[in-house]
C-alpha cells in the first residue's frame, strides 16, 4: 500500500480566489449546469484541479505526482498551477505525510491527534481559520496487483479516532466526495478504487459540487434483505442484486461513502425494514469494516433480525495473483448468501 498524493494547505501564499461556500453541495451531485462522461481517474483530476484554482493555499504533492502520477489523476496539474503547488517527493510515505501535518511523524500518531492534542486550538497543518490533510492513496484489486498492489487496507484506518475515512463508488461521487473531503477541518484518508480509476465512465459535472460526508446512499430499494457495502465491491452487488430479482428477491442497496464516522441511522432503517442484512467488502473477512457495521446491528436490530448478518468478504489470506479469482467476493458468492440469508 502506498500513500501516493496528499493534498494540503499551507500558509503564507496569496488569499483565494473565491471562498469555498460557492460550491453546490448536492446529495447526488446532479446539476442543472454542464456535465460530461468521463472516468474516475478524471474526475478525480477535475476535482483537483478546482481544489487548486479556489484556494491558492492549496498544493499537491507526493510520489510522481508532477507529471500525472503512475494512475494519471494529477496530469496537468504542475503545468497550470506551476512547481510550487505541485511537485514530487522521496519515495518516503512517511516524510509524505509528515510534511502534510507541518511537523513529522505519520497518520495515526500525529494526524489523528492534532486537534485533541492542541485542546481543539489547531487543525491538522496549518491554522484553525484554514482546515485541512487529505490523503489520497489507490487501494483495491486491480486484476494483476498481487500481494502489494491490490490490498483493501481501510479498517487499519477506521480504528483510528480523529481521521475520517471515504471512499466512493463512481466518477460523479469521486469528484464531489474528493472536494468535501479537501474541504473538511479534520483529516481525511481518501481511498480511490484501482479497479474504477479507467473502467467506471458516467456523466460528471463539470463546476465545483460537493457531496455530504458521513451520510451513507440508499442506491436500489427493497423489502427482503439489506446489502451493505462501498467502493468498486458496489458494482459487483449492484450485479448480484439484478440476479436475485429474477429470482423474486428484493434488494436493498446501500453505499456507505464515509466508513469514519460512518451512517448508522440509515442503515439501521434499512435493516428495521428489511429484517435481514448482508455486507461485503474485498479485505479479509476477520477484523474488517464488516464486522463493525455486524456487531452496530446486532446491537440496534436484535428484535427485528429474521437471520444472522451475512458477510461475503476476502480471504484471510495474503491478495494472491492467479488465484485472485477465487479470492474476491463475486457476484456469485453474494447470491449464494443473499439466497441462503433470505432462506434462512
Amino acid at each position: 500500500m502506498g500513500l501516493r498524493n496528499i493534498i494540503g494547505k499551507r500558509l503564507g501564499l496569496v488569499r483565494r480566489r473565491k471562498p469555498f461556500s460557492t460550491a453546490t453541495c448536492d446529495g447526488d451531485g446532479n446539476s442543472n449546469g454542464n456535465a460530461k462522461s468521463i472516468n474516475l481517474y478524471s474526475a478525480i483530476n477535475q476535482a483537483l484541479h478546482i481544489a487548486l484554482e479556489t484556494d491558492n493555499r492549496a498544493f499537491v504533492f507526493g510520489e510522481d505526482v508532477s507529471f500525472g502520477g503512475v494512475f494519471r489523476c494529477t496530469t496537468g496539474l504542475a503545468d497550470r498551477f506551476g512547481k510550487a503547488r505541485v511537485f514530487n517527493t522521496p519515495l518516503c510515505e512517511q516524510g509524505i505525510v509528515g510534511f502534510g501535518i507541518g511537523l513529522a511523524a505519520m497518520i495515526v500518531n500525529e494526524a489523528a491527534k492534532f486537534r485533541y492534542r492542541s485542546g481543539n486550538q489547531f487543525n491538522c497543518g496549518v491554522s484553525n481559520k484554514f482546515p485541512g490533510l487529505t490523503i489520497r492513496a489507490p487501494y483495491g484489486a486491480v486484476g494483476h496487483g498481487g500481494h502489494y498492489h491490490s490490498q483493501s487496507p481501510e479498517a487499519f484506518f477506521c480504528h483510528v479516532p480523529g481521521i475520517k475515512v471515504v471512499i466512493p463508488r463512481s466518477p460523479r461521487q469521486a469528484k464531489g466526495l474528493l472536494l468535501s473531503c479537501i474541504r473538511d477541518p479534520n483529516p481525511v484518508v481518501f481511498f480511490e478504487p484501482k479497479w474504477l480509476y479507467r473502467l467506471a465512465v458516467e456523466e460528471v459535472p463539470e463546476h465545483d459540487y460537493m457531496l455530504p460526508l458521513s451520510e451513507a446512499e440508499v442506491i436500489r430499494q427493497g423489502s427482503d434483505i439489506t446489502l451493505v457495502g462501498w467502493g468498486a465491491q458496489l458494482s459487483v452487488m449492484e450485479q448480484a442484486c439484478n440476479q436475485a430479482e429474477k429470482d423474486g428477491i428484493s434488494c436493498e442497496l446501500i453505499d456507505l461513502r464515509t466508513l469514519l464516522p460512518w451512517d448508522k441511522e440509515t442503515v439501521e432503517a434499512s435493516v428495521r425494514k428489511t429484517g435481514r442484512v448482508l455486507i461485503s467488502h474485498e479485505a479479509p473477512v476477520t477484523g474488517g469494516f464488516g464486522a463493525e457495521i455486524s456487531a452496530s446491528i446486532v446491537e440496534r436490530c436484535f428484535l427485528r433480525l429474521e437471520a444472522p448478518v451475512a458477510r461475503v468478504c476476502g480471504l484471510d489470506t495474503p491478495f494472491p495473483l492467479v488465484f485472485e479469482p477465487f479470492y474476491m467476493p463475486t457476484k456469485n458468492k453474494i447470491l449464494d448468501a443473499i439466497k441462503a440469508t433470505v432462506n434462512y
